[in-house]
């Protein structure tokens, strides 16, 4: 990760488990999260978390590793691995995808209630759900209350961030030929295996 990705996401591991995984074994994100089981068909078999993404990344369907990967990052890395997945295919993004990821990325330096409620409050008013809505819409998933700070709090599910970081990165890949998405799926699941590995 480049210095002003360390720096946008400086003080996170602090929070995070060890290799900022939420799980270390597979088998603990299954049981913890078994809504997984409706967006990632393959079942862990002893696996840690880093060697199931890499049988994934292997196999028939090599998106559930991406899929996988959005629910074992703890949700700030996930936004910001879907922040920097987009930004490296952002020629196929438009204004208000680039705004939305901004709004995510404000949220990932600094995540406090007034960010994270910028994020999903401008995502929830976007007309499409585009790549760029959908991670923000992963950083006012995250915490705290899903409606508005004046009513009730509706505290998030806990797979909410991973499913629309998923869908933002899986939206924008099925813009490419089944080669380029290919080559750059493979690119994501690698950025997020190294993301695992810094602190």
């Amino acid at each position: 990760m480049g210095d002003s990705q360390k720096t946008v996401i400086a003080g996170a591991t602090d929070t995070a488990k060890r290799k900022n995984l939420r799980f270390e074994v597979a088998q603990e994100l299954y049981d913890a999260i078994p809504e997984i089981e409706e967006d990632v068909t393959a079942r862990p078999n002893g696996h840690t978390s880093v060697d199931f993404i890499g049988a994934l990344a292997e196999g028939e369907t090599p998106e559930e590793a991406l899929t996988y990967c959005a629910y074992v990052l703890p949700r700030r890395f996930a936004v910001w691995w879907g922040h920097e997945c987009l930004k490296k295919i952002e020629d196929t993004l438009d204004q208000t995808d680039r705004d939305m990821l901004e709004l995510a990325a404000k949220w990932v330096g600094d995540p406090i209630e007034d960010s994270r409620y910028k994020a999903l409050d401008a995502a929830m008013e976007a007309k499409i759900k585009s790549p760029g809505v959908w991670v923000a819409l992963g950083a006012g998933w995250s915490s705290g209350s899903m409606a508005g700070p004046d009513v009730p709090p509706v505290p998030p599910p806990p797979f909410l961030t991973a499913r629309a970081v998923n869908a933002g990165l899986l939206s924008a890949l099925a813009r490419f030929d089944i080669k380029t998405r290919g080559e750059h799926l493979q690119r994501f699941i690698r950025m997020a295996v190294m993301l695992t590995e810094e602190g």
